[in-house]
C-alpha cells in the first residue's frame, strides 16, 4: 500500500464496508488489541465482515487477534468493532497499521476506542485490570504521516498531539468506573519484549505502561479529528518490575482471557454512555 494512496484506499474500503454490512455509516470505531478478542464474544449481535475482503487490509497473524470487522449497535451508536489489528512487527508499514482507523473515519466514525494489552510499571496496579491511557510516547521511530502531504480535503501532516486522548472521554470512563488508574503508554516497535533497561528508560521518560501497538493509530485518528479513548489491559508487570520468571505471550493471553467478562462489561457500559456526553 503506497502511502500517497492511503486516504483514497481508506475511502474505497469504507464504501466496500457499507456494501457488505448494509450500513451507510458508523459512529464509533473500537479496536480490540491483544487478548481482547474474548470480549467480542460477550458483546451482542452484529454483522461480521472478513478484513481480507475489504481493500487495503492486512490479516492479523498474531495469536489473540481476530481477522474480522463487526458492525453492531450499542446504545444509540452504530459501532464498528475490529476484532484485531496488524502491527509494525508483523512487517506492515505505518500506513497499513493505521488503515482501519482511516477507513473508519471515512465511514463516518468520530470516536475511536483503542485497546491493547500492556506491561505495567506499577506494582500497585492489579494485573488483569484496565488502565485509562492519558497520553503516549511513540518510541517506534515511525509515523503514519511520513511522506507526501495528505491530499486536498484532509488536514496537513503537522497534526496536533496535545490532549489527543480526549479529556471528556476519560472523564466519561471515570463516571462509569470511578477510580480506574490513568497512565502514559509507551509504544515500542517489537516483537521482542522490552529489556529491563528499556523499561527503566521508559520510567525515566514518564511512562506507566509499555506495549507494541496503538501509538500510530492514535496519531492517525488525531490527524483526522477523531476523539480518542485508550484502554489498556495490564496483563503483566514489565521486565525488571516483575520478580518471577521471563515474560511469555501465553501468560499475557491467559490473563486477558480470564479478565474478559469484566473488561467486556466495562467496555459495553462505556459505549452505551458515549451518546450521553457527545
Amino acid at each position: 500500500m503506497a502511502d500517497e494512496d492511503a486516504f483514497a484506499l481508506a475511502a474505497r474500503a469504507a464504501t466496500a464496508l457499507a456494501e457488505r454490512t448494509g450500513v451507510a455509516g458508523h459512529d464509533v470505531l473500537v479496536v480490540l488489541g491483544s487478548g481482547w478478542i474474548h470480549v467480542a464474544g460477550l458483546l451482542p449481535g452484529g454483522v461480521d465482515v472478513p478484513m481480507a475482503e475489504l481493500p487495503g487490509f492486512g490479516v492479523p497473524s498474531v495469536e489473540g487477534h481476530g481477522s474480522q470487522l463487526r458492525s453492531l449497535v450499542i446504545g444509540d451508536r452504530r459501532v464498528l468493532l475490529a476484532l484485531g489489528r496488524v502491527h509494525l512487527y508483523e512487517g506492515h508499514s505505518p500506513a497499513a497499521v493505521v488503515h482501519g482507523v482511516r477507513m473508519a473515519a471515512a465511514a463516518g466514525c468520530r470516536v475511536a476506542v483503542l485497546t491493547n494489552a500492556s506491561g505495567s510499571l506499577h506494582r500497585e496496579w492489579p494485573v488483569g485490570g484496565a488502565v485509562v491511557i492519558a497520553d503516549q510516547i511513540n518510541f517506534t521511530g515511525l509515523s503514519p504521516l511520513t511522506g507526501p502531504n495528505p491530499p486536498a480535503g484532509h488536514p496537513d501532516r503537522f497534526a496536533n498531539m496535545t490532549g489527543v486522548y480526549t479529556p471528556r472521554l476519560r472523564a466519561l470512563v471515570q463516571a462509569v468506573e470511578p477510580g480506574l488508574p490513568e497512565g502514559v503508554y509507551m509504544g515500542f516497535h517489537g516483537p521482542e519484549f522490552e529489556t529491563p533497561a528499556e523499561v527503566r528508560a521508559a520510567r525515566a521518560w514518564g511512562a506507566d505502561l509499555v506495549g507494541m501497538s496503538t501509538v500510530l493509530e492514535v496519531i492517525a485518528a488525531s490527524h483526522l479529528g477523531l476523539e480518542v479513548l485508550g484502554l489498556s489491559l495490564a496483563t503483566n508487570l514489565a521486565a525488571g518490575v516483575r520478580e518471577e520468571g521471563p515474560l511469555d505471550i501465553g501468560h499475557v493471553l491467559a490473563v486477558a482471557e480470564a479478565s474478559a467478562p469484566v473488561i467486556a462489561d466495562l467496555l459495553h457500559r462505556i459505549l452505551a454512555r458515549l451518546g450521553d456526553d457527545a
